[in-house]
């Protein structure tokens, strides 16, 4: 089988453009190598992406101020599941058979930090819905980018400001590499409540979680992630 390596965080930790440097280092050492991301990669998967961002859209338009989701927590876990399960199906399953380098940017800790931590749904339903989707295949590595929310979401508004200056505003862009931009206009507390999720769950594996200070500097950040992958490459 392959290596799986799972990239997860809250908004503006940079886990997708550190699942993209990994992804191309893993290339340039001659590993066979795939970069996946949650929700999406197969063509049901994009279909529920596509509902989940609609719908937050509608929201925000018909609750000016407001900025929430129109579906229902346990809508949102289901449809996450769903993208997940077709995912695994058609995606992560054949690609660990063929012994290749998996990078999945977003994973089922994603879905207990959210769902879970963030909205407050039942841990162990959740924890359920990961095993049936998953069908076992749990990650080897889990890369934690930590950063204290309020960084976290500065640093999205930021980059938010630069896209519209630079007048590309109706790029897909960050929206879609750093997962819908559904849970940015949530409140601090929400994100709190989802690292502390994050981190809960790091605590209990430390020995298949990196945690890294997401406000190091880019460069440092993905040294310190290849220095954790690449025993598991020798070993492989």
């Amino acid at each position: 089988m392959g290596i799986f390596i799972v990239f997860e965080g809250g908004e503006g930790s940079g886990k997708s453009t550190q699942a993209r440097l990994l992804y191309g280092l893993l290339l340039q050492e001659g590993h066979s190598s795939v970069l996946l991301h949650e929700p999406g990669g197969t063509s049901a998967g994009d279909q529920i992406r596509r509902i989940l961002k609609s719908q937050h859209g509608e929201s925000q338009k018909s609750q000016r101020g407001k900025r929430k989701s129109s579906l229902s927590p346990m809508t949102e876990l289901l449809l996450f599941s769903a993208a997940r399960t077709e995912l695994v199906n058609q995606t992560l399953i054949p690609a660990l058979k063929k012994e290749r380098v998996v990078v999945c940017d977003r994973y089922t800790a994603s879905t207990i930090a959210y769902q879970g931590y963030g909205r407050g749904l039942p841990l162990d339903l959740i924890q359920q819905l990961n095993r049936v989707t998953t069908q076992g295949n749990d990650p080897s590595l889990v890369v934690l980018l930590n950063i204290d929310p309020e960084k976290g979401l500065s640093r999205v508004q930021a980059q938010g400001a630069m896209l519209f200056d630079e007048g590309v505003g109706s790029s897909p862009g960050r929206m879609d590499e750093e997962g819908l931009r559904r849970f940015e206009e949530e409140s601090v507390e929400f994100h709190q409540r989802v690292r502390e999720g994050y981190l809960e769950l790091a605590r209990e594996e430390p020995e298949r979680w990196l945690v890294v200070d997401a406000t190091l500097p880019r460069e440092r950040v993905a040294e310190l992630i290849w220095q954790r992958v690449e025993p598991l490459l020798k070993a492989q």
